[in-house]
């Protein structure tokens, strides 16, 4: 871009110098707007003859050399140069607007690791990330990115998400928890054994999406792209008809006359400003949207999302942590909640089943295994422990008919451990998935922003589901799904919308990973997500916040309405002045500033796609 700035620079002040100096000699006043305009658009004369030779004629670089040549040939030395100048520096501007929108997706870019440090022995080896294996133990030394996705077994650390999630604050990590690369880490060294190789891991499938979005392309762009292969010959074919057949016809007319009017018309021709403005606003969407953690596919996605008319979500991950916490502590008298909670965590404690780390999670201190004796874990119905010398059994219903022991059979929204000791029983804890904070806001959003209607499919029971969704105001529940029922539940929604609306799916397990694919727009839960369920998705909401759907959308919409300005303005202003060009009514010059203004005007129009922070 300098260089480009340099030489349009160069060029304009050669210009002004032959437009100003009477030069007295006709040959030196050409030789110097030649120089000018050389220097200008000589690299664009260049590529036309290459592309002639290689049978690619009709685009913009050959409308703007056979207008800016054909001026000279017929004495327009000044608008010749003048075509080519103001070309360049439309062209720069163009330029310039599509490093700006690449920026913004280019920095994702630079999560990509250069090197990790993998343990051999006692020493530390760096080599590239490509070469690392799983299962090896990585270093990871305060202010560097971490190169793969693994788990932490040694060390603390704050992590820096915010190139991956677009969350400012940083994360907590310590022995147990799963990083993932690109992050960067901020204060301790870590060690983590490698869960993923590179070409598997988070930050290489954040690139992998990033470099292939432009390559799936909107119907606008689609309609521009067909638009320009016909639009090009169909002008270069008026142009010349301009020149051969009024001359011809209409008596008086002189062929320099028409032959001006043909090159102006071929100036205002150039489709520079449909060309680059369209994808430019699609690109900057998607630019835009990578910086709020939303990751889209393809920007016929970011399109497709504008006209949503049901959303469908799946509940265990999405609208909930996908997390078992202790919810309810119900003794009985004579025992307190803590004791109660004392004696489940040791029954369980020898346990890795969800229920019983968050019982020990609950309990929160340290388990004297000297306490316990005789752990058996029975299959389906829970466990049995002596603690203390005390036969403890804590588990569901079931177990306490097994053994005979009378127990409260209310309907709790959860999972009921019941705790019994030396026969007696003592009371129950509820443990239950918890609804993300986020997830009534995500309702209330996508509600204000006109969706019909919206949707829960879940694997739960009916009890649980129709809680969840009666708290979030969700319009419809289906519970007590397999995977292949959440099917079969789409095809029936798809039936609900128009025509021309779509049914968008958002989920994170690997059961969605079907139903992802099915729906019009699957929408995946990417910081805690599946691997399959991320495969399988159009787009990837990196925070794990179901509320960024209703800010995707907005990003759609507002894409989508600038796109069709631009189409509209650029076509309307286009067909006007051609029409005046073809009639005599406008000269190259205003020819000229038409093409380069339009362009502008509409790139500047197309920044706006990026400005998505006060949505």
């Amino acid at each position: 871009m300098k260089k480009s700035l340099l030489r349009i620079i160069i060029s304009a002040a050669v210009f002004l110098l032959a437009i100003i100096i009477d030069f007295n000699n006709e040959w030196l006043e050409v030789a110097v707007f030649l120089t000018s305009y050389v220097i200008a658009g000589g690299d664009v004369v260049k590529k036309t003859v290459r592309d002639v030779f290689k049978g690619s004629v009709f685009d913009e670089n050959f409308l703007m050399s056979i207008a800016s040549v054909g001026a000279f040939l017929i004495g327009e030395y000044p608008e010749g140069v003048a075509v080519m100048l103001f070309y360049q520096i439309g062209e720069l501007f163009q330029s310039y607007a599509v490093d700006k929108s690449r920026k913004s997706i280019a920095s994702l870019m630079d999560i990509r690791p250069d090197y990790a440090n993998v343990k051999k022995g006692d020493g530390i080896e760096t080599v590239d990330p490509d070469e690392v294996k799983t299962g090896d133990i990585i270093v990871i030394k305060p202010g560097e990115k971490i190169p793969l996705d693994g788990r932490v077994v040694e060390g603390s650390s704050l992590i820096d998400t915010s190139a991956l999630t677009g969350e400012s604050v940083p994360r907590e990590v310590g022995i147990g928890s799963d990083i993932l690369s690109g992050c960067i880490n901020i204060s301790g060294v870590i060690e983590a054994e490698v869960t993923k190789e590179f070409e598997e891991s988070t930050v290489s499938r954040i690139l992998d999406l990033v470099e292939n979005a432009s390559s799936k392309k909107s119907r606008p762009e689609q309609f521009i792209t067909r638009f320009a292969r016909y639009y090009t010959p169909i002008v270069v074919i008026v142009a010349a008809l301009l020149v051969i057949v009024p001359p011809l016809l209409i008596s008086g007319a002189t062929s320099s006359q028409w032959i001006y009017r043909a090159l102006s018309f071929l100036v205002v021709s150039c489709p520079c400003a449909l060309v680059i403005s369209v994808p430019l606003s699609f690109f900057g969407g998607i630019g835009g949207a990578s910086r709020r953690g939303i990751l889209v596919k393809g920007s016929n996605y970011l399109e497709a999302l504008a006209k949503t008319e049901i959303v469908v979500f799946d509940k265990t991950g999405t609208l909930t942590k996908g997390v078992f916490s202790v919810q309810q502590i119900h003794p009985r008298e004579g025992t307190s909640g803590e004791e109660l909670l004392e004696l489940a965590a040791y029954a369980e404690s020898y346990s890795s089943h969800p229920i019983s780390l968050s019982l020990k999670q609950a309990y929160g201190k340290e388990i004297d295994n000297r306490r316990i004796t005789d752990v058996e874990e029975i299959a389906g119905h829970g466990v049995e422990a002596v603690i203390d010398g005390k036969r403890v059994v804590a588990g569901s219903g079931k177990l306490m008919k097994r053994e005979n022991i009378a127990y409260p059979a209310g309907e709790e929204l959860g999972t009921v451990v019941h705790v019994a000791v030396d026969g007696k029983y003592r009371g129950y804890i509820v443990i239950a998935d918890e609804v993300k904070e986020d997830s009534a806001k995500a309702v209330r959003a996508l509600k204000a922003g006109n969706i019909k209607q919206i949707v829960m499919l879940t694997g739960d029971s009916k009890n649980v589901a129709d809680k969840v969704a009666g708290d979030l105001g969700i319009d419809k529940v289906y519970a007590e799904l397999l995977p292949a029922d959440k099917v079969e539940k789409l095809e029936e929604l798809f039936a609900l919308k128009s025509p021309k609306g779509k049914l968008v799916f958002v989920g994170d397990g690997i059961n969605d990973a079907p139903v992802l694919a099915r729906a019009d727009i699957g929408i995946a839960m990417g910081g805690l997500g599946s691997d399959a369920a991320i495969e399988a998705a159009d787009i990837v909401i990196m925070t794990d916040e179901p509320s960024k759907i209703a800010t995707a959308m907005k990003i759609s919409r507002k894409t989508l309405k600038i796109a069709r300005q631009n189409i509209f303005f650029a076509i309307g202003v286009k067909v006007s002045v051609l029409v005046l060009s073809a009639i005599g009514l406008a000269s190259m010059w205003a020819a000229v500033f038409a093409d380069v203004g339009v362009t502008v005007i509409a790139i500047l129009n197309a920044f706006r796609a990026l400005k998505v922070e006060e949505l």
